[in-house]
């Protein structure tokens, strides 16, 4: 399935001229931030090759960010370790999705918003999509920025917290991050509500 602007082209045919397609990364990890990424495609320069970030090469992906950050409005969001503790994961996801909103340059008069909820705190038009990353050009848009951020963030702390292979596993539940959980022990950066870091404390 490749995405396309069919949504986009329907919102923009009712007269909403500046539409934001909106996705975050690091669900699913046992550390590290929540991020999100906000999007706003010009319909003349759309860079060719956009997908769901998940199916395209960490080369692909950079290559389509610097296309992106040239020819697109963006903005990124984070929700923090202690966030997504304190409020829960589905909660943390849609805050950041909130601050990459607010982060964009000009407020959008729509937001395409990847999965089956709009976040509570948006007040802006929205239309949350199924898959919407390999469905909207604007969310696989913001696919591609969440991830490549995040990824950054992850090797970054990798450096600061050798052992657990966040600089391949991004701070997924992978075999060698929980051997090193239970070797090293937990850090700073885990995420405490989460079962397995949970469990070893």
């Amino acid at each position: 399935m490749i995405p396309s602007f069919e949504f986009e082209d329907r919102l923009r045919a009712g007269g909403m001229l500046r539409i934001a397609g909106v996705d975050e990364a690091g669900r699913g990890p046992l550390a590290g931030p929540v991020v999100a990424a906000a999007v706003v495609l010009k319909a003349d320069t759309v860079p060719v090759g956009l997908n769901d970030s998940k199916v395209l090469t960490a080369h692909k992906r950079g290559a389509l960010l610097s296309l992106i950050l040239e020819h697109a409005q963006v903005g990124i969001g984070e929700a923090s370790v202690q966030e997504i503790d304190e409020i829960n994961i589905l909660r943390a996801s849609h805050l950041a999705m909130c601050r990459a909103i607010d982060a964009l340059p000009h407020t959008p008069d729509h937001v395409l918003i990847d999965g089956n909820l709009v976040p509570r705190e948006l007040t802006l038009s929205a239309t949350p999509i199924i898959k919407g990353d390999s469905l909207s050009l604007s969310i696989a848009a913001a696919s591609i920025v969440a991830k490549t951020r995040r990824d950054a963030i992850m090797w970054d702390l990798a450096q600061q917290c050798p052992g657990y292979g966040w600089e391949t596993n991004q701070g997924y539940p992978t075999k060698c991050h929980k051997e090193a959980l239970r070797n090293l022990g937990v850090t700073p950066h885990h995420r405490r509500s989460f079962k397995p870091v949970h469990n070893m404390l």
